[in-house]
């Protein structure tokens, strides 16, 4: 999931921090998910998935 994550910060020009910053998921959040330690529940995709316009599925497929 993170990469794909990783993939729309590139495509859109956004960096992990102002993304936290606008949707108010946290950096630790990202870091978490990034790691494995936490995979990222559906009301966190929801957020990010009208913040960069995509459908969940972009995230779970």
């Amino acid at each position: 999931m993170y990469n794909k994550f990783k993939v729309l910060l590139e495509a859109n020009g956004k960096t992990a921090y102002q993304v936290s910053k606008d949707t108010g998921i946290t950096q630790s959040t990202f870091s978490d998910w990034k790691l494995g330690k936490s995979n990222p529940k559906i009301d966190k995709l929801k957020i990010l998935a009208d913040y960069f316009n995509v459908s969940i599925d972009y995230f779970v497929k």
